[in-house]
């Protein structure tokens, strides 16, 4: 059997991290959360007050607290900044509402690239984020490229922020992803889009389930052929 690389990209609230997730259980592969290296770079970013005039700050800051990851004793991943756990933290609304400004540094996005393709090296990886297959790995096996409506992805969202207890106003975040979208796909660095060689495949109305299933399928045709 072949160990390979999977690339899935899609803008916010696609699904991309929870069926990522999935598929490396059910493969036996690791999960490289690229969206949440972005999101401790802004973290930190915010937490000393820095902003795109610092950038030599924040690599600092990211050199002084390397980003990593680890399991609780469910198997839910968590993520660190050195010691500290940020899990939680990163996902709350400033956080997900200063994190394209960020990604946007070519600087940031230089080291944070770096730091994925040294992980992704070994193969047997799943990675996703917004330029996974245009950037990070355009040598990847298998790339997917995830689309779905805005109201559907604001009410996933929607109802993932009420389970964590973070306080949500549904239309606010329509609005907001709709400008995520905006900004992610019209940035000058690595802008959101689909490799040309990346399978669309339009989440709407589709469950978890099936979007899983339709990846595994297309990841084991590859992976038998190895």
């Amino acid at each position: 059997m072949k160990n390979i690389r999977i690339a899935v990209d899609g803008p916010a609230s696609s699904g991309k991290s929870t069926v990522a997730k999935i598929i490396a259980k059910n493969l036996g592969y690791t999960y490289l959360d690229t969206g949440a290296m972005y999101r401790c770079a802004t973290y930190l970013a915010l937490k000393n007050d820095l902003t795109d005039e610092n950038v030599a700050m924040i690599l600092q800051q990211l050199d002084e607290h390397p980003i990593s990851f680890g399991r609780d004793i469910e198997g839910n991943q968590l993520v660190f900044l050195g010691d500290v756990d940020v899990t939680l933290a990163i996902r709350q609304n400033d956080i997900t509402n200063n994190v394209s400004w960020i990604s946007a540094l070519p600087e940031i996005r230089e080291e944070l690239v770096a730091q994925q393709r040294r992980i992704a090296e070994k193969g047997a990886i799943i990675m996703d984020g917004r330029d996974i297959g245009t950037v990070v790995l355009p040598d990847a096996e298998l790339k997917i490229f995830l689309i779905a409506s805005v109201d559907e992805r604001a009410e996933r969202r929607y109802k993932e922020n009420l389970e964590k207890g973070i306080p949500t106003d549904l239309e606010t975040l329509k609005e907001e992803i709709a400008a995520r979208d905006y900004k992610d796909s019209h940035r000058k660095v690595s802008p959101l889009k689909a490799a040309d060689d990346a399978i669309t495949f339009d989440t709407t109305g589709v469950n978890i389930e099936g979007v899983v299933n339709f990846i595994q399928e297309k990841a084991k045709k590859i992976i038998d052929k190895g």
